[in-house]
Formats: C-alpha cells, structure tokens, sequence
C-alpha cells in the first residue's frame, strides 16, 4: 500500500484518481486543489507519493514541485500534465519529479509509475523518458562535464557504483542483482547519494550522463 496526496483543480479529476489507487490497494492519504496547499498537505498527511497536477491556478506543479522537493525527506512526485510539451517535461523533471505522465494513460500505467516511485525508481512516460534522453544526449560543455564530475566524486565509491547503474536504467531490485547486494542496501546508498548532492533519481541520472 502507497500513502499518495492527490493534486489536481479539477474535483471530478481528483475522485477518478482516488478510485483507480484505492481499488489496487493504495491509500489516497489526502487531496489538494492547488499548488500552494500542497507542501501543508505534505507536512500534514506524510504520503510517500504526490500525484501533482501540473497547471494549476494559484500555484503551477512545477513551483509546487520544487517547494516539495526542498522539504526534509520529500515524497516522490509523479508529475501528471494533459500537455507534455518538452519544456513542460523538462521544467518538472528539473524541478524534481521522479515521474511524469499525461493524464491520458491508462489506469495500470499510473498505478505502476505510483508504486515504482514509492518503491525508489523513477517513472517516465515513453514520451517524457524520449525527451529526457534527447537532453542528456546534447553535448555538454566542458565546463558542464567538470561541475558533474565534481558532484559525483562527493560520492563514497559504492554510491558512485550505484548511480552509475541508475543511469542505465536498472530498478533497484535490478541493482541488488548486479551488484549482489540487498535491496534495503541499494535504497540506502542511493538515498545518501541523492541526499549529499540534492537530487532525485531521475536527475542523478542525468548528472551521470552529463559527466560521462
């Protein structure tokens, strides 16, 4: 079972996502409706996954997402957006979402990409995963390169090891297997690589590309 907060302007919207999670066993913890109640909600409720709206009218989901991003210990954020224009992926993935869908995928594609991000992986629609990769493929400047070079050796050898294998797009059970350690193991490693240089899984990621 996933603690999940529900975010989304649209109250018709927020009660389908609640059915589709409850009916596969997650519990829908709390709902917001714009993106300046989240990170009370957040503080208030401890989901493990945020299912963020993106367009929003006081507060977009990309502002939400980072001002959860910055929280002690944050949930995941899978971004949802009708609109997953390239900026739009981009604008979320950097402000920290872990996941991002459109609102157009089917029940079995949103519950999967909930409980992978609860479980440490990330989740990116064929779509936003395509546009990420196009980035990472851009030739980064030399001085790029150095500045993410310089974030992983912050990394003790073992992280490093870890998130070198995230960047290939193993899952941490994925992980364990190839590195003959527990799974708890790998969620710890990556949980302090992520915390000493302030990103999630889907930007480590891209930070090791960017210094390869």
């Amino acid at each position: 079972m996933v603690r999940v907060l529900v975010v989304d302007d649209d109250a018709m919207v927020r009660n389908f996502l609640r059915q589709i999670l409850t009916k596969r066993g997650n519990d829908v913890v709390a709902e917001a409706s714009d993106g300046d109640e989240v990170v009370p909600a957040v503080q208030a409720h401890h989901p493990e996954v945020v299912l963020m709206d993106l367009r929003m009218e006081r507060m977009d989901g990309v502002r939400a997402t980072a001002a959860v991003a910055a929280l002690p210990d944050p949930p995941g954020v899978v971004a949802m957006t009708s609109f997953d224009t390239e900026s739009t992926i981009l604008d979320a993935v950097h402000a920290g979402a872990a996941g991002f869908l459109a609102k157009d995928s089917g029940p079995d594609e949103l519950v999967a990409a909930v409980e992978a991000v609860a479980s440490g992986d990330g989740a990116l629609s064929a779509r936003a995963a395509r546009v990420v990769m196009e980035q990472v493929a851009a030739a980064p400047t030399a001085r790029g390169r150095r500045e993410a070079q310089d974030m992983l050796a912050q990394l003790t050898d073992r992280e490093r090891e870890i998130a070198y294998r995230v960047a290939e797009g193993l899952s941490n059970i994925e992980i364990a297997g190839r590195l003959h350690l527990g799974e708890a193991t790998v969620k710890t490693h990556l949980g302090h690589a992520c915390h000493k240089l302030g990103v999630n899984r889907v930007r480590l990621a891209l930070l090791v590309d960017r210094a390869a």
